[in-house]
């Protein structure tokens, strides 16, 4: 038996940002219109969102965030200044126009301030204030975790996406916004400074949702695709455009790799961007934001023990995976952030797989192994905004590699990969979603396999013990009902198992050497 640890001690700030409540679930974010203003000198902005929602179910209280030192100036519906309670940074608007089910609203929200300072983007994030080397202003936003209301008011929650999106940003010249989507609209205004405009065509998380302000470079390419033409677009520091056109090559090669692997790119409307930026990366949908400084691996460096790491720019194919992971299927709460992060990180020996043959998958992902903390579970608390352990990245990719040697059947495994992709298009989910699909497909409950990696800390250890001609072999460290078949060695041949807990089972031989394939991320422990 195994231990399941839970998390505890939550205020009520976190319940209101994580849970749906009663102020957020009868309304349906429809389409966001955010057009604000960057004032590098003094790092403050000013503007507005426009928030356009479908009435699910009748009240008179709208509940979104900001997140302080940003403060509200006004909120508008039908020219109606509207009064509003605040507790914490969630926003409760009180509505003057009745509310019918099935209508179509719209209120506006105008706001001003100083956001928060990134101390360490992406992980502590924020809006960073940076300068190139030439002193140029070179700023960009990072806020999966801490959250998008951190530099815009929004229902920020991630089971509600908007399906679409406008972003105006109006910044100085001779620097240029690059946000998500496609560029509708470039305006030069009188004042020094330029308006730039993009539309998203496609439902998107509220964390996904970017600027990137810079005097970029541009350069583009056409990736012929599995839906056609892809654009894809590049924004670059200028003394960086040479340089990024020789190792940006990573990005058709990705592309090839994933569709093959996950199903179509999914924002062929919006395009695929890769915007340089002053931390090292993040998956903003359809603009990836790009800063592991031209290098493969992670800053020059394999992720884990083996050198395939050094094959990719891991910047470049991991957060481009997020587009499948995380942008098209997106956890309904952040406690099921492994769907992101876990198949995220599983994509970067997919992207071997493909280019160099699965040999290389497996020696990449074998050699994450130490890099897993098992310090708490990989799924976090619902309800109150609170994720996981790290151990989602090199653990959630550990388990989804030994969940491949489990089904054998690469064609299978594919068809899981891309139906999920295909299942839950465009779509929050939560991860018993995740689960249910899986045991679905593969014809195999996996349900206490899933509990095993996602919720306890134990590896599940393979006991032996070898008497005379026998070897006798149970499970420990697992929970209930843990049963998978397991691939071992004797004596260098092949051979399936499967365990159960607390029943020794034999092996009838004169065997003098038992090995577990090293593609489970499982332990052994000879008695």
């Amino acid at each position: 038996m195994c231990t399941i640890l839970h998390a505890q001690n939550y205020t009520k700030q976190d319940s209101l940002r994580g849970s749906i409540t009663p102020e957020r679930a009868w309304w349906d974010v429809i389409d966001y219109t955010l057009d604000i203003h960057v004032f590098p000198k003094n790092k403050s902005i000013k503007g507005s969102n426009t928030i356009t929602y479908k009435v699910l179910n009748t009240n008179k209280t709208l509940q979104i965030e900001l997140q302080s030192p940003l403060v509200i100036d006004s909120i508008l519906q039908n020219q109606q200044k509207l009064t509003y309670s605040k507790v914490g940074y969630s926003y409760f608007i009180h509505l003057i126009k009745t509310q019918k089910v099935n209508n179509t609203e719209s209120l506006t929200i105008y706001y001003h301030g100083k956001p928060k300072e990134a101390e360490n983007a992406p992980w502590n994030g924020g809006v960073v204030w940076s300068k190139d080397n030439n002193g140029n202003d070179f700023i960009a936003t990072a806020n999966q975790s801490i959250g998008s209301s951190i530099w815009w008011p929004c229902k920020d929650h991630p089971a509600d996406e908007a399906n679409s999106m406008q972003i105006t940003v109006t910044c100085p010249n001779p620097l240029m916004d690059v946000s998500n989507g496609r560029n509708i609209k470039t305006t030069q205004n009188n004042n020094n400074t330029t308006s730039y405009t993009w539309k998203v065509t496609n439902p998107i998380n509220n964390y996904g949702v970017s600027l990137n302000i810079a005097k970029y470079a541009h350069f583009s390419e056409n990736y012929k695709g599995l839906k056609g033409n892809l654009d894809c677009n590049y924004y670059v520091l200028p003394e960086n455009l040479t340089l990024a056109k020789t190792h940006f090559k990573d990005v058709p090669k990705m592309l090839k790799a994933f569709e093959y692997w996950f199903g179509p790119y999914p924002f062929y409307k919006d395009g695929y961007k890769l915007v340089e930026t002053p931390y090292l990366g993040m998956e903003h949908q359809s603009c990836v934001a790009y800063g592991n400084k031209y290098l493969k691996g992670y800053l020059g460096y394999p992720m884990g023990t083996s050198e395939w790491g050094k094959k990719f720019d891991f910047i470049i194919i991991h957060e481009s995976g997020h587009e499948w992971f995380a942008n098209n299927i997106t956890c309904k709460d952040v406690a099921d952030l492994w769907i992101h992060e876990a198949f995220t990180s599983y994509a970067e020996s997919i992207f071997l797989d493909y280019h160099y043959g699965t040999n290389a998958a497996n020696e990449y992902v074998q050699g994450l192994k130490s890099s897993v903390k098992n310090d708490k579970p990989i799924i976090g608390t619902y309800h109150v905004h609170q994720e996981g352990s790290s151990d989602m990245y090199v653990k959630g990719s550990l388990m989804l590699h030994t969940l491949r040697q489990i089904i054998n059947n690469d064609q299978q495994w594919r068809k899981i990969l891309t139906g999920l992709n295909k299942e839950f298009y465009h779509q929050t989910v939560s991860g018993k979603q995740v689960i249910d699909y899986i045991n679905k497909n593969t014809k195999i409950d996996l349900t206490s396999f899933f509990k095993q990696y996602l919720t306890t800390t134990q590896i599940p250890t393979l006991v032996t013990t070898q008497k005379k001609d026998c070897i006798y072999y149970t499970w420990e460290n697992v929970v209930d009902d843990f049963k998978i078949p397991l691939k071992i060695y004797l004596n260098g041949k092949e051979k399936w198992i499967v365990p159960k807990e607390k029943q020794w089972k034999k092996i009838i031989g004169k065997y003098q050497q038992l090995k577990i394939d090293e593609n489970f991320y499982v332990a052994l422990k000879q008695l």
